[in-house]
């Protein structure tokens, strides 16, 4: 009889290179917990001061308290690596609040893997992105959804369009 000790991040890494992402989503997809407010709400500040560079700092600054009280009101799973959180996805119902990824991170297909994840869990998912994010736009474009209407943000002053995403 033989005997194969594997770890599992090596059977992760193998699936991985024969393009099994579920195992990924699997393993290293959760609900987000009380003890993790702190790191999800440094990734969405920081996350929002890159990619929404043509919205002043001190809005993002301002909101940041707000914020980490209404995650934890809301359906919010996280991505962890090594024990490290490293994106997150916020959800009310279908509405997308938004993924955030970690700069160090980005690119790495975790987004990816966060928007399959709740795609499995809904029928359908409507967002709001605002109109300078070309990034995002194609993502999400990339990602299945299609824009259904333009808009306005009050708060920010900013053009955004309202993208759907429906489950075929």
């Amino acid at each position: 009889m033989v005997v194969v000790l594997v770890e599992i991040h090596d059977i992760a890494d193998w699936l991985l290179q024969r393009n099994q992402s579920w195992w990924r989503i699997f393993v290293m997809i959760r609900k987000m917990q009380n003890i993790d407010i702190d790191r999800v709400a440094d990734i969405w500040l920081k996350t929002n001061l890159k990619a929404h560079y043509f919205i002043p700092e001190q809005y993002w600054t301002s909101n940041y308290e707000l914020v980490k009280e209404m995650m934890s009101q809301a359906e919010v799973y996280v991505y962890e690596d090594d024990k490290m959180i490293q994106g997150f996805v916020g959800l009310s119902n279908e509405y997308m609040e938004g993924i955030f990824v970690s700069d160090e991170m980005q690119s790495c297909g975790i987004g990816k893997l966060l928007l399959e994840y709740i795609k499995n869990k809904k029928v359908r998912l409507r967002l709001n992105v605002y109109q300078k994010n070309a990034r995002a736009i194609s993502f999400y474009q990339r990602e299945g959804f299609d824009i259904q209407c333009e808009g306005f943000d009050d708060a920010t002053g900013e053009k955004e369009y309202t993208m759907l995403w429906q489950q075929k």
